[in-house]
């Protein structure tokens, strides 16, 4: 599974955790279904906003990683494309030489 799927992952899985909790919580609590209703609301609009905010940080975090890994395979293509044409440069090399 990719990093950005993980981070996805886990992303939804806080959200629900917290969902989750604070619904429980409220259920449980000795107030009245109104109020009740109102706080529940008022849970869910700020998990919400943790979701989100959570969900920003993992793409930001995916995109680091990503840009770090393509920087690096960037990196050792070049290399291996600079080894190539250094041998192609030897062996051209070699076959023009004068033979003894």
């Amino acid at each position: 599974m990719s990093a950005k799927r993980e981070l996805e992952v886990f992303a939804i899985g806080v959200l629900f955790g917290i969902v989750g909790g604070f619904v429980a919580g409220l259920l449980v609590a000795p107030t009245s279904g109104s109020a009740t209703r109102k706080r529940l609301a008022d849970e869910a609009l700020r998990a919400a906003e943790v979701a989100r905010d959570i969900a920003e940080r993992a793409e930001h975090a995916a995109e680091v990683l990503g840009g770090k890994v393509e920087h690096y395979l960037g990196r050792d293509e070049e290399i291996a494309w600079r080894k190539v044409a250094e041998l192609k440069e030897g062996v051209k090399g070699y076959t023009q030489a004068e033979p003894s």
